[in-house]
């Protein structure tokens, strides 16, 4: 390899020739948009829920119940907390995991 290259030579080595590099403006818009008649089906953003699945009693080892809630989070330790904390203001005091799924 040559180890003595000018500036120019670097250049075109490096990032070709500068005359193609630069698209032409008439290039670009030459392609004339068509207008749609359709109308695009609107798409329902959802939010990332997982479903806590609890089994819930007021009393110590009472009927159990099954208390579910969606949170709004990719976060099973969060979702678990609010889980626990929205059985709490429902008045059950022993509450068992039973599972975290993806809705």
């Amino acid at each position: 390899m040559n180890a003595n290259l000018s500036e120019d030579e670097m250049r075109a080595a490096l990032f070709g020739n500068s005359s193609s590099a630069i698209p032409s403006a008439k290039a670009q818009l030459s392609g004339v948009p068509k207008p749609t008649t359709e109308k695009q089906g609107v798409r329902k953003f959802s939010s990332p829920k997982l479903r806590v699945t609890l089994k819930v009693s007021k009393v110590f080892e009472g009927d159990e119940e099954i208390f579910s809630y969606d949170a709004n989070t990719l976060s099973t330790l969060l979702a678990e907390q609010e889980a626990r904390s929205a059985a709490r203001k429902k008045r059950f005091k022993y509450i068992e995991l039973v599972s975290v799924e993806p809705v």
